[in-house]
């Protein structure tokens, strides 16, 4: 894969060291990072078969948890299998290429994630503020557009800052002190001026927050203020039921971000691996999370779930079954008299 014009640097190679100050325990590491992408993997690929496969469940909420679910199955993929190389068979050394595709991913679906989330906040104002009109604002076509234009607004966002970085020449001390190509990390390879990347990477950051985060906060100001005027004491609980899940979403998503860039900014004296650990926690555990929040916090999903469970069960105990009828019959214990052969014939046949 070539995605970006390179300099002449692009033959060389970085070192991605880890967790320096942990290579000692990096084998222990290893053991919660592949255990928490498994199930990160099962959660979100169960949530995408279940909606799939039932009709009822083809709508926009659940479409929308169906793009959310994509992003965490593609967000630790491009992190988890680099970092076990490194910590089980020490494989440190990748591209400047693959390091900045790395990177460009990564970011590009960290922001196609806040879109989603921007866009079920959208979801939940419509069908608490606007519910009559709810069908034919959100249809699945229109959830469709909205996906496209998340995407294509990550990609266009996020393409400049690799671009950027490709026309800069990195110094001699090429070792990444992480698990994977942070961009603050690679610019600090840099030679050159980097001050154009510094101030689009500061203002991208800003927009993105502060557009999506004020478009979740009105949002959800609406929906409070509708469900204050609703007198029943009931639907008030029902209303806000209906975000339970998207706020705890929320919360696993954008805390972890805000401790992150926080510790960055002003966490001088942390130690350095606590830095990387939480950056790669970040990476790790919401992807983990968030089918299990939907699953326990939306009744209809969780039913479909339980349902299809216990049908590939049920299935396997009634093939099971079948199999061992089967070997009855064609060994005689069930074979009439003189009808053995035929018995087994049939048997075969079906």
């Amino acid at each position: 894969m070539a995605p970006f014009n390179f300099t002449h640097s692009d033959t060389s190679t970085f070192i991605l060291m880890g967790i320096p100050g942990l290579e000692a325990a990096h084998i222990w590491i290893s053991i919660p990072f592949f255990t928490f992408y498994i199930i990160s993997l099962l959660g979100n690929v169960t949530l995408l078969s279940v909606v799939g496969k039932e009709q009822t469940l083809q709508k926009p909420m659940y479409l929308l948890l169906c793009m959310l679910a994509l992003t965490d199955i593609a967000t630790p993929t491009f992190v988890v299998p680099k970092a076990l190389g490194i910590f089980w068979f020490n494989l440190k050394g990748i591209t400047v290429a693959g390091c900045l595709t790395q990177m460009f991913f990564l970011h590009t679906i960290s922001v196609m994630h806040s879109s989603t989330l921007v866009t079920m906040a959208f979801d939940r104002y419509v069908a608490i503020c606007n519910p009559l009109r709810y069908a034919t604002i959100l249809t699945n076509a229109q959830i469709a557009k909205l996906g496209l234009v998340g995407f294509i607004r990550a990609v266009l966002f996020i393409l400049p800052l690799p671009l950027l970085l490709s026309q800069q020449t990195f110094c001699a001390n090429r070792i990444i002190p992480h698990t994977q190509c942070e961009y603050i990390a690679m610019v600090k390879m840099v030679c050159g001026d980097i001050r154009v990347s510094r101030i689009y990477s500061f203002v991208l950051m800003f927009v993105i927050n502060v557009f999506d985060l004020t478009f979740i906060a009105l949002s959800y100001g609406l929906i409070i203020r509708a469900v204050l005027r609703i007198s029943s004491h009931k639907a008030h609980q029902k209303a806000l039921n209906t975000c339970t899940a998207h706020i705890c979403v929320m919360l696993t998503y954008y805390t972890p971000t805000f401790f992150s860039i926080l510790t960055h900014h002003f966490g001088q004296g942390i130690a350095p691996y606590v830095h990387i650990i939480l950056a790669d926690l970040y990476l790790l555990i919401p992807p983990m999370l968030n089918p299990i929040i939907y699953g326990v916090k939306t009744k209809e999903l969780r039913d479909k779930v339980v349902k299809y469970t216990c049908r590939s069960s049920a299935d396997t105990k009634f093939t099971q079954s079948s199999a061992d009828t089967r070997d009855d019959i064609s060994s005689g214990l069930q074979c009439p008299s003189g009808n053995c052969q035929t018995v087994r014939e049939y048997v075969n046949q079906h």
